[in-house]
Formats: structure tokens, C-alpha cells, sequence
């Protein structure tokens, strides 16, 4: 019954949502192309998708290549403006996501800005040397125009049966789908059937030039949040601490790996109190089991990496948890060639003389 009390609210928005479209669409209000390769990576939803692991695949994929740079909007980040990441950042500078995107890929020129639109000239007068740009959750920031528009959503929430804010968690009409290149459908089960699969996409109706893509989430090597050395969470008694829209895969996960999990959750994106570690702390030491651990994800790392200095003091033993994606029925090479195809093209173009 309250649900239907938002449904009005939900028109409204949409009706506001659909005219900025329209005014994009229109021409009315202009989309800014760039020379270099632009692939955008975002979702219709609000929550996880899992964008973060696909644009790690994307710099892993190009960065022997080509020079990569990554622009987030950097969310719920303390500063304001064009940002790039230096060897004294944190995430309360630059956001949780993009501050990973740092952590393990050192060579890679992160940045965070507001409007892409500004943000990506600002980038290249500061790395003149950057030759791909990365666009992190952009499907709606229509003032830049991508040259790959790639679409993420989720297999247990797909768009196509998600409604529009606030009665549902669409952040704009299911019909915005169709400004994408590619369609990932992600955190699928590892044994999807090929079947349930063109079920999928019978029902996603997508057009003739859209590309679509099964992706699943797996799990890397664990590794010491202090040292970076490999770790094992085998058979452990673990107390996991995340931050994440939706911990259930990872809780499942860690089940099946260790003897016994105790959660400690808080909301998406949020930043460790005083009080909060003082309660990991002590759930910790009053757990009375033996061979204890504390797991956290990389996302969530990022932040715990504001307080290093206290958790070492504490001497609590905290290991960090990768996640990946890989794609299904083996049709990765196929994704890696669209994308390696786009860049390709993209830079030939520019080494071409100008007449």
C-alpha cells in the first residue's frame, strides 16, 4: 500500500527525466564528443551492479596498450571539483571506488569531477599523455558522448522489470536502455544455462546493434590489508566488515569457505566512525572462537585505509577480498575484440595527418 502512495511521485519524476532526454535527443541541448577513445560504463539502477569489477577488467585489458585514465564522479567524497590522484590521496578525496582504482593500478591516471564534460579536458591539460578515458557510472551524464556506451544490470533485478524512482530504483525510463552499445547482464550464476539466458534477452527486447554480455562475479586471492601478502580465509572463523548495496553473494561465498561468519554491515559507501571500529574491535576479540579473522572487500579497504594506523596499533588481522568478473559461454574474446576494435580505430584516427 505505501509503494502505490509513490507511484505519483514516480510520474513526476519520470515526466522530468524523460524531458532532459528528449532535450539531449533533440539536439536541444548538445553532447561534447572527444577525439580520443571515451567508453562509458554505467547503469540504470541505483545500487550495485557491479561497475566497479568491469571497469577494472576494462584497464586490465587495455593498460598494456595504451595509457588509461579512469574519471569517477567520485561519491560521497569530502572535496569538490576536478581531482587527480596523487601519491597522498585518500578516499575521502576522491571516493572509495576511484581510491581502489589507485591502489592497484598505480599507473593509471584516476580522476573525479562533477561534469565529465569539463572534467576530461582538465585531465588531458594535466596528462597530455593519456590516450583512453574511462567514464565511471556516466549513463546518465549525457552532456559527454561516449564513442562505447556500455550498460550494466543486474541478473537478479534486471531493468526491464525495475520501475522508475521512487516507486521502483530506476534512475530514468527502461526505454533509456537503448542509448547503449553493449548490455551486461552481471552477477549471473556461474551455470546459467544458455537457455534462461535467450529468455534474458528475448525479454530485453534489445535493438539490432546492441551487444550482450553474461557476466559472474568471482573471488581472487585473498591478501593482508597491511603487508599486500597472500592470505588464506579457509576454514576460518571470519568476522566479515563491508559497506556494499547488496552483501548476500559475498556472505554466500564466504559460508562455503569458512567455518562461521559474523557480519558486521553498514550502509553503501559509508565511512568508518570512531565507534564503528572500536565495534569491529570488539566483536572481534569477544568472538571466543579460535583462528579468527577479519575480511573486508577492496572498496571497503579503501576506507578502513583512513584509520591503518589505529587497526595496526590494535594488531587486528584484517585481509582483503578481490572481486572480479568473468564472462560466460566464453564469449569474452568477443568483448575484448569490440572494445580493442573501438580504441584501435580511435587512435589510428588520431595518428592520421590532418589535411
Amino acid at each position: 500500500m505505501f509503494k502505490l502512495l509513490l507511484y505519483p511521485f514516480a510520474l513526476i519524476y519520470g515526466v522530468l527525466v524523460w524531458l532532459r532526454n528528449r532535450l539531449y535527443d533533440t539536439g536541444f541541448s548538445s553532447s561534447v564528443s572527444f577525439s580520443i577513445p571515451v567508453i562509458s560504463v554505467g547503469n540504470l539502477s541505483v545500487g550495485g551492479t557491479g561497475k566497479t569489477p568491469h571497469i577494472e577488467y576494462l584497464i586490465r585489458l587495455l593498460q598494456y596498450r595504451y595509457q588509461v585514465a579512469t574519471m569517477s564522479r567520485g561519491y560521497k567524497r569530502k572535496t569538490q571539483g576536478f581531482l587527480l590522484a596523487d601519491t597522498q590521496t585518500n578516499a575521502s578525496q576522491i571516493g572509495d571506488e576511484p581510491m581502489q582504482y589507485h591502489l592497484k593500478f598505480p599507473e593509471v591516471a584516476v580522476s573525479v569531477a562533477e561534469d565529465r564534460m569539463t572534467g576530461i579536458p582538465m585531465l588531458l591539460l594535466r596528462k597530455p599523455e593519456v590516450e583512453v578515458v574511462l567514464l565511471d557510472d556516466a549513463y546518465q551524464h549525457r552532456s559527454v558522448k561516449p564513442g562505447i556506451n556500455i550498460l550494466i544490470t543486474d541478473f537478479s533485478k534486471p531493468f526491464y522489470e525495475d520501475y522508475i524512482l521512487p516507486y521502483g530504483m530506476l534512475r530514468e525510463g527502461r526505454k533509456a536502455a537503448h542509448r547503449a552499445d553493449i548490455i551486461i547482464i552481471s552477477k549471473c550464476p556461474q551455470n546459467l544455462s544458455k537457455e534462461n539466458a535467450a529468455d534474458v534477452i528475448h525479454k530485453m527486447k534489445p535493438l539490432d546493434h546492441q551487444q550482450i554480455f553474461f557476466t559472474g562475479i568471482q573471488y581472487g586471492q585473498p591478501y593482508d590489508f597491511f603487508t599486500q601478502e597472500s592470505a588464506s580465509i579457509q576454514g576460518k572463523n571470519i568476522v566479515l566488515v563491508c559497506c556494499i548495496a547488496k552483501p548476500e553473494p559475498l556472505l554466500k561465498y564466504l559460508s562455503q569457505q569458512a567455518q562461521q561468519v559474523h557480519p558486521l554491515t553498514y550502509p553503501d559507501h559509508h565511512y568508518f566512525t570512531t565507534n564503528n571500529l572500536e565495534e569491529i574491535k570488539t566483536t572481534f576479540e569477544n568472538w571466543q572462537v579460535s583462528d579468527k579473522i577479519i575480511v573486508t572487500t577492496e572498496k571497503d579497504a579503501t576506507r578502513l585505509h583512513l584509520h591503518k594506523e589505529l587497526l595496526e596499533q590494535w594488531n587486528l588481522p584484517v585481509m582483503v577480498l578481490p572481486i572480479e568478473v568473468n564472462f560466460l559461454f566464453e564469449e569474452g574474446f568477443l568483448f575484448d575484440e569490440r572494445i580493442n576494435q573501438y580504441v584501435d580505430y580511435m587512435t589510428l584516427e588520431n595518428l592520421e595527418p590532418q589535411h
